[in-house]
């Protein structure tokens, strides 16, 4: 019999039905889609800007060039030497010209027919250059650490919220096989009740000194006013454009420790299952700084690799770079940027994957594919914005203990610092006019 109290009922779960087919329907259109007078499909390619293309940045875009779907269309950076050397790649990759180059990356981002943009500048422009893209209407895959500052992660993380832009961390171990594994095997119990985690970091590096002052060179040789950005002036030398800037305040990111900490933090909160939290203490000592959850889960963030300057660091494990260990009561597994896993036990050793199928750390094919993917199914990143925020927030809070070299006590929801002044003021810096 049909009542009206059926019917209604009928109409509501038609109704949400037919919500949800078009919900699962739903897929990307790319900028370049609109206004062409209906010629273009809505499942054409992706529009890539790049702002800011040094050494890392030209990695990233050697993996993202093997999209099929995604064209590189814009370079933007404050470097002529770098504008031209993107652009020489993009176009041999295409076999044309077309790649535009950019000074300034806000007439980059004035364009309406671009769909995303690869933020690889030096730190201090990550957090700045990602709202500025965020709110210009572009999805963003920003390199790390992505705000150099508590505020600037908050900041950033909050706009792709209200913005509701797809966004990516360049923390691609997420991505990666070995790394996957390692998580598994904390997630799945094998270890046992987990207790300890280590994150390899740099030895902490604070420098506030100048280099000497040097010509200012021509504004489209080199942008000086635009390298500095929202950072404190100060005299022009080539060296911090070539990439002397690390290590100093006004320019990293938690006196380096974010260098590696951001992908090796990031993987034990990962591990702890702690994605929506953050440590609530932060103990420095000499050799490493202890972290510790509300659950009585540490990290204890190991200070292994000494920087040289712009070569490769020293490090001491066979892991490779950014090694991460996760210890329960049952067992432990380590593993590093060179792919290996090693396990506690055989039997745990004889669930690892074939070690001829190992993907080093520093590939980023899986880690861009999963944003372009998402950006067709609006989905959520492995490295989103919120992921990012907490795994940051954490790095910067263990580099302020070690910069103020005492123990600090963190609210995790309200992600301040308690009775401690001096670090509550350290979670943001001034900004320079710069525009």
């Amino acid at each position: 019999m049909n009542t009206p109290e059926s019917k209604t009922r009928r109409e509501f779960l038609l109704s949400t039905a037919t919500a949800t087919a078009a919900a699962s329907l739903a897929t990307f259109v790319p900028a370049g889609a609109l206004g062409r007078g209906g010629s273009e499909s809505a499942n054409e390619k992706i529009t890539l800007g790049v702002i800011g293309i040094g050494p890392r940045c030209t990695y990233d875009l050697g993996a993202i060039l093997q999209h099929g779907d995604v064209q590189c269309v814009a370079i933007a950076d404050v470097q002529a030497s770098r504008r031209e050397a993107g652009k020489a790649l993009v176009d041999k990759h295409y076999g044309n010209s077309d790649c535009v180059l950019y000074r300034d990356f806000r007439e980059l981002l004035d364009r309406k027919d671009i769909d995303a943009v690869l933020v690889a500048t030096g730190d201090r422009w990550h957090a700045p250059a990602s709202i500025l893209a965020a709110k210009a209407g572009k999805d963003v895959y920003s390199e790390k650490p992505c705000g150099i500052t508590i505020a600037a992660c908050q900041e950033l993380a909050d706009t792709i919220r209200a913005e509701k832009r797809v966004f990516q961390a360049g923390t691609q171990r997420r991505s990666i096989a070995n790394f996957q594994k390692a998580v598994e095997f904390a997630h799945s119990g094998k270890l046992g009740k987990l207790h300890t985690l280590h994150a390899s970091i740099y030895i902490p590096v604070l420098d506030n000194t100048w280099l000497p002052a040097e010509p200012i060179p021509p504004r489209d040789v080199v942008d000086w006013n635009l390298w500095l950005g929202p950072a404190p002036w100060r005299p022009f030398n080539q060296k911090y454009v070539d990439g002397r800037w690390r290590g100093q305040w006004d320019f990293d990111s938690g006196a380096r420790l974010l260098d590696w900490g951001a992908h090796t933090i990031d993987l034990c909160q990962w591990a702890n299952q702690s994605d929506d939290t953050m440590p609530i203490e932060y103990e420095p000592t000499e050799k490493n700084i202890i972290c510790r959850y509300a659950n009585g889960v540490k990290i204890i963030v190991d200070f292994l690799a000494e920087p040289f300057g712009d070569r490769s660091p020293h490090y001491i494990t066979r892991l490779g770079t950014c090694p991460v260990r996760f210890i329960g009561e049952e067992g432990w597994v380590e593993t590093g940027d060179e792919g290996e896993i090693v396990a506690s036990s055989p039997a745990l050793q004889a669930e690892l994957p074939d070690a001829t199928k190992r993907v080093r750390g520093l590939d980023v094919g899986t880690h861009s594919r999963d944003f372009f993917d998402c950006m067709r199914t609006r989905g959520t990143t492995a490295a989103n914005a919120d992921v990012m925020r907490r795994s940051h927030i954490a790095c910067h809070a263990a580099a302020l203990s070690w910069i103020l070299q005492r123990k600090l006590k963190l609210d995790p929801v309200k992600e301040e610092f308690i009775d401690d002044e001096d670090a509550n003021r350290l979670r943001t810096r001034p900004s320079r006019d710069w525009a």
